[in-house]
């Protein structure tokens, strides 16, 4: 991704890639049915410092989403909220001063599937290491138990920044989930798994009988293992922009 602390330009090959692959991250997200409505956020950043970058336009349902509809926003833009095309103020909220206050962080999707969300619910909304896929988030899942309602100030945003912290994914009590990576191919890999893991426990819940919980060495080491296997997320990610493509490539445009 782009070195530059300016303003980034469309006509920059690799903001144009990125905006193609955050587009198809949408469309994805709206496939396997973890989207809500025309609400939740997925957003890339555009510039090394985290000032500028992209993410959906206002209630603009997932499957709709083109590469060329997703906003160019400005963090640092005190009238970004008084424009004609101003984004979701929830999402401008968390997205802005998180890619603001942590430049490290790429990628942002945050969305409500639904096993995730609904672990997201338990009063212990912990991923507990009961297979490889739980196993994977050992250690890189936050858990805020914060939730507060719709989040609509900076201060929200800089708690939420704060508890991400280290980690790569954030389960989100009565809420949903959040996942960071440095490409959209990562992220959703991240997002995938994350599902996956999500649906694998709240089964294992539903059988009432007591869970294997892995001890926290064996799960450190699963986690460990899944290291080497990190670039399988942009193979499954190109597979899954060739089905797009068969399907509707209109995403790219």
């Amino acid at each position: 991704m782009r070195q530059s602390n300016t303003t980034p330009s469309d006509l920059d090959a690799d903001l144009l890639a990125l905006r193609v692959d955050l587009a198809a991250a949408f469309r994805l997200t709206a496939q396997f049915d973890w989207h809500e409505s025309v609400g939740n956020h997925f957003s890339a950043a555009a510039s090394a410092d985290g000032r500028y970058f992209l993410m959906n336009p206002r209630w603009r349902h997932f499957a709709e989403i083109r590469a060329s509809d997703l906003l160019l926003l400005d963090s640092q833009d005190q009238d970004a909220m008084n424009r004609a095309d101003a984004p979701d103020p929830s999402a401008w909220t968390i997205h802005g001063t998180v890619h603001q206050q942590c430049p490290e962080v790429r990628v942002i999707l945050h969305c409500h599937p639904p096993y995730a969300t609904a672990l997201a619910g338990l009063k212990n909304p912990e991923m507990k290491p009961i297979d490889q896929n739980t196993a994977r988030f050992f250690g890189k899942l936050g858990v805020d138990l914060g939730y507060a309602g719709i989040a609509d100030d900076a201060a929200e945003g800089k708690r939420l920044a704060a508890v991400f912290g280290n980690k790569s994914a954030l389960m989100m009590g009565n809420h949903g989930v959040s996942v960071s990576a440095a490409t959209v191919a990562e992220a959703f890999e991240d997002l995938y798994y994350l599902e996956r893991a999500a649906r694998t426990l709240i089964l294992a819940y539903a059988s009432g009988q007591p869970l294997n919980v892995m001890s926290d060495q064996l799960a450190q080491k699963t986690a460990e293992g899944w290291l080497p296997y990190n670039d399988q997320a942009f193979e499954h990610f190109d597979y899954l922009k060739r089905q797009l493509d068969k399907i509707d490539p209109s995403y790219r445009t």
